[in-house]
């Protein structure tokens, strides 16, 4: 079967290669892919991938064949899922508990952008317990993952504040459910019951500033790439007493497809809207991968197979 492989280089990230059809495992199902998406920390991994990996974690597509054990989809389900690696491809065995079925109004190309992105947002809002009435500030809400925090959080009653560079991106997080939309950090003033942030770098020691006393702060990534420095001392300038929480999505006692049926279920309502900026065939996925880490895609990109 055709798959997509770690180059080692940086002008094109993958490449296509002939590799062997998988075969899943007693509590595998195997997926025709009909469609995935891709996400910025994936283009990091390409940077230094490790021997034999190969990239993909949010696929949608047909079952074609069932888990010898009985437990998942049947044949001819279609569904999204969560592999822990080689979804770009024909062809991924998804763990069944990493599976969801998915109705026909939902197509491929929707359900292949709520895995991580979805996975992420509906996990960190849960960490962050209840949100009517709560000032909360996100940061880098500008991805995937973004989008869906904001559309679920201002449902719950959130009065959120987004940070986003860019004024188109930030009047579609305004039509989202945001209160408030400001494209520099600086300007979001605070103080806030509950910060976001996910970029790490100056940014998290300037979003603690804005946390009010005994508030809480979920750092949720690190798309700088810069490490933080923090000085215990800084706290006494507003955020006494804070909570600064370490968050990882994949840290959680829920399973994959329980999650990924909630997300089917929400999109099905209404509820949440796959944020899509880019639609492409998977012959183009280096030129999306190169356009994804140098931000010039808006929430998620989905490749297509034929």
């Amino acid at each position: 079967m055709k798959a997509l492989t770690p180059t080692g280089r940086a002008d094109a990230a993958v490449g296509f290669a002939e590799v062997e059809q998988p075969r899943p495992g007693p509590g595998e199902a195997l997926v025709k892919v009909e469609a995935f998406s891709v996400n910025r920390g994936e283009t990091f991994q390409l940077e230094a991938p490790g021997p034999g990996w190969r990239p993909g974690k949010d696929v949608a597509g047909l079952v074609v064949q069932a888990a010898a054990d009985g437990s998942g989809p049947g044949v001819c389900r279609r569904v999204v899922g969560h592999p822990p690696a080689g979804g770009w491809a024909e062809y991924v065995c998804v763990p069944t508990a990493s599976l969801a079925q998915i109705p026909d109004e939902l197509d491929s190309v929707r359900a292949a952008a709520l895995p991580l992105a979805g996975l992420t947002a509906v996990r960190l809002l849960r960490t962050a317990g209840a949100l009517a009435g709560r000032r909360v500030l996100l940061t880098g809400a500008s991805g995937g993952v973004g989008h869906y925090v904001t559309e679920l959080a201002a449902a719950a009653g959130a009065e959120l504040t987004v940070v986003t560079a860019s004024p188109e991106r930030g009047r579609r997080l305004a039509e989202l459910g945001a209160a408030e939309v400001v494209h520099e950090l600086s300007a979001a003033r605070g103080p806030y019951d509950l910060v976001l942030e996910s970029t790490g770098g100056p940014n998290l020691p300037l979003a603690l500033t804005r946390l009010a006393r005994r508030g809480t702060l979920i750092w949720f990534g690190q798309a700088s790439r810069t490490p933080a420095t923090l000085d215990f001392f800084g706290f006494f300038a507003g955020p006494e007493s804070a909570t600064l929480r370490h968050f990882h999505y994949a840290d959680s006692d829920v399973p994959d497809g329980v999650d990924l049926a909630t997300l089917v279920r929400l999109v099905g309502e209404g509820r949440l809207t796959p944020e899509i900026g880019r639609v492409a065939p998977w012959t183009e996925t280096a030129a999306v991968l190169t356009d994804l880490r140098e931000r010039r895609i808006r929430g998620k990109a989905v490749l297509t197979l034929a």
